[in-house]
């Protein structure tokens, strides 16, 4: 008996109607208690693995990087209505910053192709048989996320969106294959799933989302937590302006063979040639060994 048949035979009472009669798996507010976080983690956790089970998803290869690098087919136009919003301040500094800032943006929009090609070749060289190798992985929005899970879509495979539910609106892109897009609640899971399956992560420019990612990923290699994989960084000429991981070493706080974990790369056909090499070493984990940073 399906849940209408169920409610077209039960009487109306009181009792019935009670918020306490409801089956506990159907009572939402129940299942959002705090008292009840526990089981949320636990459904986080192993809905996306059953379903990845299911469709034969054996490794992936994880794409992050900033939400706000536009398509190039749209970065003149964010760039124009950015620069029309700069010219309405009345700070002369306030203005060049604006503009400033809007050109970085639109000249951000190379990594965009970059991302998609990456993801194209990636998706092309890796598939094989029915257990499916080296899937592009990325946090499911716009940006760079859309850009890499197109890159698949461009080589008619697969691709997984890991959105996350946050206070503004963010949609899942359309390019994630509709069967292996997620939404989280919790960023905690959500960066687990990231990893369970990975054999790659390729990093584009980002804020804090993109660096909380990267830096969660270099503290499980550096303290061996997950087993070592290709950490590339795409645009050195961003991340050295942006993290100084030199001076870390300097400082101590860091050992100069921790700079290994991280390659820096300025092609798509560079940051593919970098993995595939890495897995045909001898000695190298096969794909389908799960690393797990449970």
């Amino acid at each position: 008996m399906n849940k209408a048949d169920d409610k077209k035979v039960r009487s109306e009472t009181p009792q019935t109607r009670s918020p306490s009669y409801a089956l506990a798996y159907d009572d939402d507010t129940f299942m959002r208690r705090d008292d009840l976080r526990a089981v949320r983690l636990q459904l986080e956790l192993l809905k996306p693995d059953l379903i990845l089970d299911e469709n034969n998803i054996r490794s992936t290869i994880v794409v992050f990087g900033s939400a706000r690098v536009p398509s190039p087919e749209h970065a003149e136009s964010a760039y124009e209505k950015a620069v029309r919003a700069a010219d309405e301040l009345q700070d002369e500094n306030a203005k060049a910053l604006a503009i400033k800032r809007a050109g970085r943006v639109r000249a951000r929009a190379r990594y965009y192709e970059e991302a998609r090609r990456f993801a194209r070749i990636a998706s092309e060289n890796a598939h094989a048989n029915t257990e499916l190798d080296f899937v592009i992985a990325t946090g499911g929005g716009p940006g760079i996320m859309e850009a890499a899970n197109r890159g698949a879509a461009d080589a008619e495979a697969v691709s997984i969106g890991y959105n996350i539910s946050l206070p503004h609106e963010q949609s899942p892109n359309p390019f994630i294959t509709p069967a292996l897009c997620f939404q989280f609640h919790y960023f905690a899971l959500r960066k687990m799933h990231f990893l369970m399956r990975a054999k790659a992560l390729v990093i584009f420019p980002g804020g804090f989302g993109t660096l909380d990612e990267l830096f969660e990923t270099l503290t499980l290699i550096q303290t061996g937590k997950i087993e070592p994989m290709p950490v590339l960084l795409f645009g050195r000429e961003y991340w050295s302006r942006v993290v100084n991981f030199e001076a870390m070493v300097e400082e101590g706080v860091i050992e100069p063979a921790d700079l290994d974990i991280i390659t820096y790369v300025e092609s798509a056909e560079a940051a593919w040639e970098l993995i595939d090499t890495f897995y045909d070493e001898p000695g190298a984990k096969p794909p389908l060994m799960r690393c797990s940073p449970i």
